[in-house]
């Protein structure tokens, strides 16, 4: 633990904590190298919500524990406890879920094909931008035909995600509406057919569509 501050419960929340972070690599002992930054409680906090949402006793913990995985990195600080009321003050700045908040497909730049097998697969993401490329003489694209599905069947409210800092909407498919996005996989360009495949068996398309900063 040399060159990290050991906090006490009676301190403060510090404006600046240390924190190092390598790639995560499963089950193996990493020979990555070791990367050693300040974060500020905020940054802290945005990477945990991605775990626990706003879980006020989750968060606690892993403050406390000193250690979480964000997009494929481990970091980990000096754990500290954080007192209910600073908590509650940086929570404050994030955003909660707003059901109602209306689908615009035009705002969402990454659409999930969720599996409907069980047990379930990892999800298939798509960046909306290389399924809404036309190509030579084709005059609807893949991303076409998922709007099509989303103006024809009531698009749910899902929630806000903070992994992507978006909020979620959830497309349910039919045994039709999976047929005809099937049907529309040859509208895609070539390199990505074989992973938009998986929407044979899925049970539903989630829109992520991130939310404007206030």
């Amino acid at each position: 633990m040399s060159g990290f501050l050991r906090y006490d419960l009676a301190m403060p929340l510090p404006e600046a904590i240390p924190v190092r972070y390598t790639e995560e690599e499963a089950g193996y002992i990493t020979t990555r190298p070791v990367v050693r930054q300040n974060f500020r409680p905020d940054q802290l906090l945005d990477m945990v919500l991605s775990v626990t949402g706003k879980d006020a006793k989750r968060i606690r913990q892993i403050f406390r524990s000193g250690t979480v995985v964000f997009h494929f990195y481990r970091y980990w600080w000096t754990g500290f406890d954080i007192e209910e009321g600073d908590l509650a003050g940086l929570l404050a700045r994030f955003p909660d879920p707003d059901p109602s908040r209306e689908f615009h497909a035009a705002e969402c730049t990454l659409v999930a094909i969720e599996s409907g097998l069980t047990p379930p697969r990892p999800a298939v993401e798509i960046p909306r931008g290389a399924i809404s490329r036309r190509g030579f003489f084709r005059r609807r694209t893949f991303w076409d035909a998922l709007v099509a599905e989303a103006d024809a069947t009531p698009v749910a409210y899902q929630g806000y995600s903070f992994g992507y800092h978006a909020d979620l909407y959830r497309l349910e498919l039919t045994p039709e509406s999976r047929a005809r996005l099937a049907a529309a996989v040859s509208l895609a360009p070539r390199e990505l057919r074989k992973e938009l495949q998986a929407v044979d068996r899925a049970a539903r398309i989630v829109f992520i569509c991130p939310r404007p900063s206030a």
